[in-house]
Formats: C-alpha cells, structure tokens, sequence
C-alpha cells in the first residue's frame, strides 16, 4: 500500500518487477536507470550472487510529478527468481501497490513462469492481497533470441499459460535491448496511479 505523508504532501509508490530467476527483472531496471539517471540524484543499487542475479533487490527511486497535490515518488524493486531465495522475495514484496511480471520467452523456461506466477500469488496472499486486486502488467521478455535461432514461445501461448484468467496488460520486449522496456514501466506505474489516486479522494 501506497505510503501516503498527508504532511509533506507525498506519496510513495512501490512497483517490484517479479518472475523467474534469470528472466531479465535486473536487466530491465538497468535499461531503465540508464534512459533517466539524467534525472535522479539516487543510484541505483544492486546485490549479485553466483546464483543469482539480484539477491535482495534493486532500489530505483524517481519523481513523476504531482496527482492532486501530492508528489509522488517511485521505487523500483527486483526480487531474485531462485526458489530458494522465497523469504526475500516474499519480504521485498511487502507494502507492493503494483507488479511488473517480467516471463522468460525461451521455451524451456515455460514451467518456471507458471511457477513463479504461482508463488507471486501465494506471497502476496500472505499480506492479504490478492492478486487479481493488484496492478499488474507482464512483459513477454526475450523475444530478440528468435533471430538467433533459439526457440521461444508464442505469444498466444504465454498469454494462456499467465493471463488467461488475469487479462493484465502485456507487452512483448527484449530487455536487454530495450524494446518496450519504457512501454511497461509506463503502464505499471500508470494503473498504480489510477488505484492509489482513489486513496488521494
């Protein structure tokens, strides 16, 4: 829940990217922070691991402006994907207001999207949420490996597999080229917006 300072007139947004290990959440972040550093005094911070790329999150804090007098401001989280690292992924996903689900494209990743879809669900009913009540946005990562010749699910496919039931937003991208990387961070933090400016009534 958005942490609203009626003071100081602020509102602090938290949108965590989530998926599976090695699915692109860090990378995304990184083309992110890359497009505005220009524009933030922060950096962003970021905690590797032989296993996995993020180990706790990345934390990318950034103005967007003001919704009815208040600022708001945004961090960005990643969670790490390995199953093992559950507890932290649960911890970082405390006090979310929006998802950004990054799935990995390759078809030998299939079952680990549905798993890690499965696990966002049961993490955030832990905090009462659920998750067809949360914004949400996935991003169909990877799509570039299909002109190296590695094969990649169709997009009718993982719209099955993930938002038949949930019918989110979606986009297809390539994290780590930057396509429609700004596209699905524009949409998370746009329908945040519109569910906390409610709270701003």
């Amino acid at each position: 829940m958005a942490f609203i300072n009626t003071k100081t007139k602020e509102v602090q947004v938290k949108l965590v990217f989530v998926g599976p290990g090695r699915g692109g959440k860090t990378t995304n972040l990184e083309y992110i922070f890359s497009r505005i550093r220009h524009r933030i005094e922060s950096d962003m911070v970021s905690i590797k691991t032989q296993g996995d790329r993020t180990l706790f999150f990345d934390f990318l804090p950034f103005e967007l402006g003001a919704i009815k007098g208040y600022n708001v401001k945004t961090q960005l989280y990643t969670v790490p994907g390995q199953v093992k690292y559950n507890a932290t992924r649960k911890l970082v996903l405390k006090g979310v207001d929006g998802i950004v689900f990054v799935a990995d494209s390759m078809v030998d990743r299939r079952e680990n999207n549905i798993s890690a879809l499965n696990n966002l669900a049961e993490n955030l009913n832990f905090y009462d949420i659920d998750i067809t009540d949360l914004p949400l946005v996935f991003q169909y990562n990877k799509r570039d490996l299909a002109t190296e010749g590695i094969p990649i699910l169709d997009v009718e496919t993982m719209e099955k597999d993930l938002n038949a039931q949930l019918k989110a937003p979606s986009f297809t991208a390539s994290a780590l080229k930057g396509d429609n990387v700004i596209p699905t961070v524009k949409k998370a933090i746009s329908t945040t917006m519109v569910a906390i400016r409610e709270k701003l009534l």
